[in-house]
This record gives C-alpha cells, sequence and structure tokens, in this order.
C-alpha cells in the first residue's frame, strides 16, 4: 500500500513539472482559440450572436462541452480553469497508463516511473500537427490520456477498467482513440482460454455503452449543432482552400522527410518489442504491435479516401492523427528496453536505447539530425540528447552498484525537463499573450455592446485576434486560425473565404475606414505601426489602436 502511495504522489508530482515546466501547457494559443467561443456561447446564448464559429458548433459528438459546462456549474469558476483541471487529469492518466506498462513489462517501480518520465517529456507529431501530451486543454489531449491508461490496464489484465477507460476517451473524441478500437477488436479474435477470452469480451462491453452515450449526448446538444454528411465529397473549391488552410489533412503535402521520420520511430519500436519479446504480457504485445501499424497505415488510407476518393468525412475524421501512437510507442518501449538492458549490465545498449527516447523532445524533426547536421540547433540538439541518454547509462550504472543510488536513474530523466528547455533551446510554443492584448480585450468586453463586430485587418496569419474573441466575448469578423472550421462544417467555407479574401488578403488602406462598416463590421483594431491618422481612436495602448468603423450614408 506504501509503495502505490509514493507512485502515486509521483506520478502527480510528474504531472505538475509537465504542466509547469515542460512540455507544457497553453490557453488560446490553438485549438481552444475555436472551443472556448463555442462554449461561452453554449454557457450564455446571448454573446456571439454573429460569431460564424461559434453559431456552428462542432461538438455534438463529444462530451468536452457537457463536461465544461457541468464543471463551471458545479464549481463557479471559468472555462479556464476547468479545462485546465481536465487536462491535468488527462495527463496523470496518461502518465499512470506507461506506468503500468512498465510495470507489466516486469520493471521495478522506480524504474517503471522514470519510464513515465521520459514519455511525459512529450513528442510533437509532424504532419498532422498533433501531440503526444497536449499543450491545450481540448478534447484530443483528454482523449490520448484515456487511452494510455487503457493500454497501461490491458497489460495488467484490466480489461472491464481498460474499456471504461477507452470509452470514455471515445465520448472525448473518436479520432483519438480509435487505434485504440481497432487493435482491441483484433486482440479479442485471437483464439484464447476461455477465461481470457470472457475478460477480452467485458473489454468490449463499455465501447457498446459509449456508443449509446455519444448518441445521446449528440441528440441533446444545445444550440445548433454541425449536421454530418458522412458520404459527401470535397469539390474543387473547396479542396483548393483546404490545401491551403488544412494542408495537415493532405499527405502528399508532406515533406519527404516526415515518412522518414515515421518509418524510422516505427523501425524503433518494433526493435524495442523485440528486445523486450521475454517480458511482453500477449495482450500488449497485440496492441504495442497493431496501434504503431495502424498509425502507418493511416497515410496510405488518408491518400487514398480524401486525396483520391475525395471523402469529406476525412478532413473531419482525421486518421492520420493516429501517427502519435507510433511516436509513443517508440519512446515507451525504447525507454523500457533501456531500462532492461541495464539490469542485464549491457551499459553500451543502454544508452543506445535512452537516445530515441530523449531525441524526439529534443528536436521535433529527428529525420533533420540526417540531413542538417551541419545545423547549430541541430547539433546542440543531438549533443543534449546524447548527453541525457549516456547520463541515463551512467545513473544505472550507479544504481546497480550503491543502494543509495536507486532514485538516480528517475531523477536523471526528471532533469530532462529542465535541461531540454534549457539547453536545447526548444520552445514548444511561441509566446502569444501579452499585456496591450488582455487590455484591449478588457475594454472591448466592459465598453462595447454584446453583438459588437471587430475586424483585425492587418494581422493576416497572426493569432491575436482568436485571443481576443474568447477574452472579450466579441465577434471577430474573420480570422486565420477560425478558417480551420472548413475541415468540419461544409457550409463554413462560403462564409469564410469570401470574408478572408475581400478583407484580409488586400494591404490594409487606413483611409478606407468607412468601407468596413457595410461589412456589418463595428471596430477595427489596428498596430500602432498602422495608425490612422485624422480618426479619432475609440481605444488605444501601446501596441493597438481601435478605431469606431463610421458610418458612411450617416455621414452623407
Amino acid at each position: 500500500m506504501r509503495n502505490h502511495l509514493v507512485s502515486v504522489t509521483v506520478l502527480i508530482a510528474l504531472t505538475a513539472v509537465s504542466f509547469f515546466v515542460f512540455p507544457g501547457h497553453t490557453y488560446l494559443q490553438s485549438d481552444t482559440q475555436i472551443y472556448v467561443p463555442i462554449l461561452e456561447r453554449l454557457w450564455d446564448p446571448s454573446v456571439f450572436r454573429h460569431e460564424i464559429i461559434a453559431r456552428q458548433p462542432h461538438v455534438s459528438f463529444t462530451m468536452y462541452d457537457e463536461t465544461a459546462i457541468w464543471l463551471r456549474k458545479a464549481t463557479g469558476l471559468g472555462f479556464r480553469e476547468v479545462l485546465a483541471l481536465q487536462q491535468g487529469i488527462a495527463r496523470f492518466c496518461g502518465l499512470a497508463g506507461v506506468y503500468l506498462i512498465a510495470l507489466a513489462l516486469r520493471l521495478r517501480s522506480l524504474e517503471a516511473l522514470a519510464v513515465a518520465a521520459a514519455c511525459g517529456l512529450g513528442a510533437t507529431i509532424l504532419g498532422p500537427s498533433v501531440l503526444t501530451f497536449e499543450y491545450e486543454p481540448v478534447p484530443r489531449g483528454t482523449a490520448v490520456g484515456l487511452t494510455l491508461l487503457a493500454i497501461g490496464l490491458v497489460a495488467q489484465q484490466r480489461h472491464l477498467l481498460a474499456g471504461c477507460a477507452a470509452g470514455l476517451a471515445f465520448l472525448y473524441q473518436v479520432p483519438a482513440v480509435y487505434p485504440y478500437w481497432l487493435a482491441y477488436f483484433l486482440l479479442a479474435l485471437i483464439p484464447s482460454e476461455p477465461e481470457q477470452m470472457r475478460r477480452r469480451i467485458r473489454g468490449l462491453l463499455p465501447m457498446a455503452v459509449a456508443v449509446v452515450l455519444l448518441f445521446v449526448l449528440s441528440q441533446w446538444q444545445q444550440g445548433v449543432s454541425e449536421g454530418q454528411e458522412f458520404f459527401s465529397r470535397v469539390d474543387a473549391a473547396q479542396e483548393a482552400v483546404m490545401r491551403t488552410r488544412a494542408s495537415y489533412n493532405w499527405v502528399s503535402l508532406w515533406p519527404p522527410r516526415y515518412y522518414w521520420h515515421y518509418a524510422i520511430l516505427w523501425a524503433v519500436s518494433l526493435l524495442a518489442l523485440w528486445r523486450l519479446r521475454t517480458r511482453l504480457p500477449a495482450d500488449f504485445r497485440m496492441m504495442a504491435a497493431a496501434m504503431p501499424a495502424i498509425g502507418m497505415l493511416s497515410m496510405p488510407v488518408s491518400w487514398l479516401l480524401l486525396e483520391q476518393v475525395k471523402w469529406f468525412f476525412i478532413t473531419q475524421f482525421q486518421p492520420l492523427r493516429s501517427l502519435l501512437y507510433v511516436a509513443a510507442f517508440a519512446v515507451i518501449l525504447s525507454a523500457a528496453a533501456g531500462v532492461a538492458a541495464a539490469r542485464e549490465r549491457k551499459w553500451l545498449e543502454c544508452p543506445a536505447w535512452f537516445l530515441p527516447v530523449f531525441t524526439l523532445p529534443a528536436q521535433t524533426r529527428t529525420i533533420d539530425y540526417l540531413f542538417d547536421w551541419g545545423a547549430p540547433a541541430q547539433r546542440q540538439a543531438a549533443l543534449v540528447a546524447i548527453s541525457l541518454a549516456i547520463a541515463c547509462a551512467l545513473a544505472f550504472w550507479l544504481a546497480a552498484r550503491f543502494r543509495w543510488a536507486q532514485i538516480l536513474p528517475l531523477a536523471t530523466v526528471m532533469a530532462a525537463y529542465w535541461a531540454i528547455p534549457a539547453l536545447a533551446k526548444v520552445r514548444n510554443y511561441p509566446q502569444l499573450h501579452h499585456a496591450e492584448l488582455d487590455e484591449l480585450a478588457w475594454w472591448a468586453r466592459n465598453n462595447t455592446a454584446k453583438d459588437a463586430v471587430f475586424l483585425f485587418p492587418d494581422a493576416g496569419r497572426d493569432l491575436h485576434p482568436g485571443i481576443f474573441r474568447a477574452q472579450s466575448l466579441r465577434t471577430v469578423y474573420v480570422d486565420w486560425k477560425g478558417g480551420g472550421q472548413i475541415n468540419f462544417i461544409r457550409e463554413f467555407l462560403t462564409q469564410w473565404q469570401p470574408r478572408w479574401r475581400q478583407l484580409m488578403e488586400p494591404a490594409f488602406v487606413p483611409e478606407r475606414l468607412e468601407r468596413y462598416h457595410s461589412f456589418g463590421i463595428d471596430y477595427i483594431v489596428v498596430s500602432r505601426d498602422h495608425a490612422v491618422r485624422d480618426a479619432t481612436p475609440a481605444y488605444a495602448n501601446r501596441r493597438y489602436v481601435a478605431y469606431r468603423t463610421p458610418n458612411h450614408s450617416n455621414q452623407e
């Protein structure tokens, strides 16, 4: 009991370090710029009445919105706090799942915690632009954390609990968990002794419950929900915009290096599986082999169904996201193989296994080591990864000889949470928030009408308008981030694209403020460099100037 309590305490500490130190967490820097306005309108229908993002929410087939709204009612906190709470719980679940996997591989508790800590460093998934541990509190992050927990429970032969965790993940986001369920269905088909077959069947039962619940939740969705056109096709106009705005879905647009990147990671996971073959529980072996394979198959499948068949549903489902399990298993199995090598006193093999573990968080484009070795950033990242791998081997060597050194391997991996950002100069996300933007949003929220419409005409592809939208609870007429909704709602293209082409693609002309009023825009916000001469600002600070758009007809 004491050992379990210590392990849970360390996992909580790992969750806190990964949340506040590295890889960190963000809010309103990526997809939450879309989700938060949707949640705010579901919470209060009087806001965002003219916001095309919030009026067409794409949250019907997830319990993300229902959970956030329920938590807000129950706690009295804002969406930022309740979403962060879910994010923290999901990270803990993911780390706990990796810990359970490592225990199932017959590692000691401290060794299993070191493997969990190594996985907690995170990895960026090139191409589909997702993460093993999401920085933002989005449905995908919660679903992935629960899926890792489910895999760990399968490794521990707790099939019913695994099914419950994976069923809950299914309710948060289907695309993030479909590789688990495909692999588990294959596992259930493998003949085995009667008791083992019964366990596997019990693991399937929560999936049936989750499907029913998801259908019920979709029917109870508040407001206007998106219609699912499962068999519609992407037309030429949609494809042209999607290839520019959402190129991550189009595998033919990826640099060839990405294919080599995933081929290397898959090879690493297969080699690690072979290295651990005598330690692998049978059911986990199946999951560990099948899920990365499903991730690799997602590339040709996506190419066929989206780029050849033009199936619109693929832009919503985005099967390429399953590539994250190629990276996740490469890290988990490599770390476990490194520990196993240390247990067997194979001190030259040990750092070789830990090299991929530290390479991914230190340099997201692993294959770039081979192509861009001359670049200083690549050399620095490589040296950090190599140094950490050697340090881990040394820590295990000391732990094998001295009782006082048992904690050193875990401490060494934990040190990477500070060493990678400090020495490899890794910055996982830009610093978008600043005081002037907060002040602008506060002014708009407290001094303009709820139905006021804003535009940032000189922002281009900048992400600041999305932050303003969520913080001010005011409509932004069009912005680049919002255009990503073309993946989910077919009609969104006919609304977003004309707005973008008319008002954002042309260069901003300061002298023509009156033209914006004809589009229903009440205020424009520009940088100080583009301040309009002879016009009186409605608000200004050191970075931004906001102008009320003149009504030309009233002036006449």
